[in-house]
C-alpha cells in the first residue's frame, strides 16, 4: 500500500525579481507614478478596466488581463481574473520543477507582482446606498488575488494599499529590480489583515441587514491608530486602534498641541468627552481615573468650569477636561493654570489656542463636533477566554418618567439637580452616589463595594470642598442625590440624608423598597424612582 508523498517546499530566494505585475485598482492614488516606476524597470503590466485606461492615458504601455488569457471579461467584469492563465502564474513556485513543467505546458507566464485594493464595499454602506448596490460592491476577484499572492510570498509581492508603493519602488532601485523576502512576508501579513478586515465588514453588514445584534459568530476589524508607549502600567505593551465608526471623540480627534497621548489618557478622554457630551447646556467635566470629579451646567462655559472646579479641587490635578462647546479664552485661562493632561472640546478659540500653548506638555484635542449620547452603538470588553459585546448605555431619563414614591414631593429645583445628577451618576464607577445642587456636583463617590461607603465618601468629598473653599457648611448640604442602582438598605440613604441632602433620585426595585421609602419618610426627603439603572464596571 502506497502512502502520498511528502510535500517539501522549494527553497526560497531572498530576492524575488519582478517581471510581470498584475494592477487592478479601485483606488487609483500613486497609480500613475507606480505604473510609470515599474515600466522604468522594464516590468510588464497587466490590467483591467479603469486601471488600464489610467495607465494607458498616461502614456504606459498596458496588455489588458483579457488579452493576456485569451478569454473576455464576462457578466459585467464579475469575471474577470478568474483565470487559471492568472492565478497559475501567481501560485507557481518558480523553484519547483513540477510547476515549472505545468506552466510550460499551459503557457502560463509568471506573475511576479500583484497590485489590488477591493471594490470600496465599506464607504458603500457607509454613504446609506440599498441592499443590491452594497452586494455588486463586494469584491470577490480581488480577495481571491490578494490571497494567493500573500499565499505565494516566497516569490510574489503583494500589494493592498498605496502607501507601500514606495518602500516596494524604493528596493527595485536598491536590488536593480527585486524585492526582499522580509518586505514580502510584511505585505503578504498586512494583506491578510485586509481581506480578514474587508470580510468582516461585509459580515457584520450583512448581519445587521437580517437584524441580527449578536450574530453566531464575531467578527471584529480594527486599524491600528497608533503604538503606546505602554499600557496602564509602565510594564504592559499596547496600541490604540480605530474601528471605522468615526463616532465624535478621542478616536476622531485631531490633536493641536502637547505630547503623545498615552493609555490612560485615551481612556480618560473618552470618559469625559461621553460624559459632557449629555448635556444641551454648557457643560464642563473633569475625569480623574475614569470617573467624574467635578461636573457641572451652567448658562457660560466660565460659570460652568468653576462649578466643576469647585466639587474636587484637589483631584484635577493631573486630570482630563472636556467641554461641550468651543473652548473659550477665559476657560482656557483658568486651565492653563492647572496641571492637566488633556483637554478635549468640539473647537477652540484661536485665543483659547494661543492660551494653552504655553502649557507645551497639555494635550489638547479637537474632536469637532460632540458624540450622539442616544446612539446605540456597541462596546466590548474583553474577559479570559471571550469577549462581552453589548449595546452602548443610551438610556435616559426625564421628568415623565419619575415615580415619587414618598409622602413629599421633589421641588422643581429639586426635580432638575435629580435628573442631572443621574445623568452623571450614568458616568461614574459603581457603586455610583452623585451629590448635586444647582446644576454642579458637589461630591461624587465611586466603585466603592458598598453603596453607604460611596455615599459617606461622596459626603466627605463635599465637606473638604467646601473648607477648601472657606464655605460656612458644606455644599452637601440642601444637594440632591443620586444613585446609579437602588438602595439594598436604607443605611446609603440615611448617610445621605446626615450629609444633608433633600431628594434622591434612584431606580428602584429592591425587596426592600418599602423599607427605603419609609427611612426617606421619616428624614423628610423627597424620593423618585426612574425604573432604570446604569451600573458602569
Amino acid at each position: 500500500m502506497s502512502t502520498a508523498p511528502t510535500y517539501v517546499p522549494s527553497p526560497t530566494p531572498d530576492l524575488a525579481k519582478i517581471g510581470r505585475a498584475l494592477i487592478s485598482v479601485s483606488d487609483k492614488t500613486g497609480l500613475v507614478e507606480l505604473g510609470t516606476a515599474l515600466a522604468a524597470h522594464g516590468v510588464a503590466i497587466l490590467s483591467t478596466g479603469g486601471s488600464a485606461k489610467t495607465l494607458r492615458e498616461a502614456g504606459i504601455e498596458v496588455v489588458e488581463v483579457s488579452d493576456h488569457t485569451g478569454f473576455p471579461e464576462i457578466m459585467d467584469g464579475r469575471v474577470k481574473t478568474l483565470q487559471p492563465a492568472i492565478h497559475g502564474g501567481i501560485l507557481a513556485r518558480r523553484t519547483d520543477p513540477g510547476h515549472a513543467k505545468a506552466m510550460n505546458d499551459h503557457k502560463i507566464a509568471p506573475i511576479d507582482l500583484v497590485v489590488v485594493n477591493l471594490y470600496p464595499f465599506e464607504a458603500t454602506v457607509a454613504r446609506g446606498a440599498d441592499f443590491p448596490t452594497c452586494v455588486e460592491n463586494i469584491d470577490i476577484g480581488g480577495p481571491a488575488l490578494i490571497r494567493a499572492s500573500a499565499k505565494n510570498h516566497d516569490f510574489v509581492t503583494v500589494v493592498v494599499d498605496p502607501a507601500d508603493y514606495a518602500p516596494v519602488l524604493d528596493e527595485l532601485a536598491a536590488t536593480g529590480g527585486a524585492t526582499t523576502l522580509a518586505l514580502r512576508r510584511k505585505l503578504a501579513a498586512k494583506a491578510y489583515a485586509r481581506t480578514a478586515a474587508y470580510d468582516s465588514a461585509i459580515a457584520a453588514w450583512f448581519s445587521g441587514q437580517q437584524g441580527d445584534t449578536f450574530p453566531e459568530r464575531l467578527t471584529l476589524a480594527a486599524d491600528r491608530v497608533q503604538t503606546l508607549r505602554y499600557g496602564e502600567n509602565p510594564h504592559q505593551q499596547a496600541a490604540f486602534y480605530s474601528d471605522g465608526s468615526k463616532r465624535p471623540g478621542v478616536a476622531t480627534a485631531r490633536q493641536v498641541q502637547g505630547k503623545e497621548l498615552s493609555y490612560n489618557n485615551i481612556n480618560d478622554t473618552d470618559a469625559a468627552y461621553e460624559c459632557v457630551a449629555e448635556f444641551a447646556e454648557p457643560a464642563v467635566v473633569v475625569i480623574k481615573h475614569a470617573n467624574p470629579s467635578g461636573v457641572a451646567i451652567a448658562a457660560d462655559q466660565y460659570s460652568a468650569y468653576l462649578k466643576a472646579y469647585a466639587c474636587d479641587p484637589v483631584s484635577i490635578y493631573g486630570g482630563i477636561v472636556a467641554v461641550n462647546r468651543t473652548l473659550e479664552a477665559q476657560t482656557a485661562t483658568d486651565l492653563a493654570k492647572r496641571f492637566l493632561e488633556v483637554i478635549i472640546a468640539p473647537d477652540a478659540t484661536p485665543e483659547a489656542l494661543e492660551i494653552l500653548a504655553r502649557r507645551k506638555d497639555v494635550r489638547v484635542l479637537i474632536a469637532g463636533t460632540l458624540p450622539d449620547p442616544s446612539s446605540t452603538g456597541m462596546m466590548l470588553k474583553s474577559v479570559a477566554g471571550g469577549y462581552l459585546f453589548q449595546t452602548r448605555d443610551s438610556g435616559r431619563v426625564t421628568r415623565a418618567d419619575l415615580k415619587v414614591v414618598t409622602r413629599r414631593t421633589p421641588t422643581d429645583r429639586e426635580l432638575a439637580d435629580l435628573l442631572f445628577a443621574f445623568t452623571v451618576a450614568k458616568h461614574v464607577k459603581s457603586n455610583a452616589i452623585v451629590y448635586a445642587k444647582d446644576g454642579a456636583t458637589v461630591g461624587v463617590g465611586a466603585g466603592q463595594m458598598n453603596r453607604r461607603d460611596s455615599s459617606r465618601i461622596a459626603a466627605l468629598r463635599a465637606a473638604e470642598s467646601g473648607e477648601i473653599a472657606k464655605l460656612a457648611q458644606s455644599p452637601a448640604i440642601g444637594s440632591v442625590v443620586a444613585s446609579d442602582a437602588f438602595f439594598p438598605f436604607a443605611d446609603g440613604l440615611l448617610a445621605a440624608a446626615e450629609a444633608g441632602a433633600t431628594a434622591v433620585i434612584q431606580p428602584g426595585g429592591s425587596m426592600r423598597d418599602q423599607e427605603v421609602i419609609d427611612a426617606a419618610d421619616k428624614a423628610g426627603l423627597a424620593m423618585v424612582f426612574t425604573g432604570m439603572r446604569h451600573f458602569r464596571h
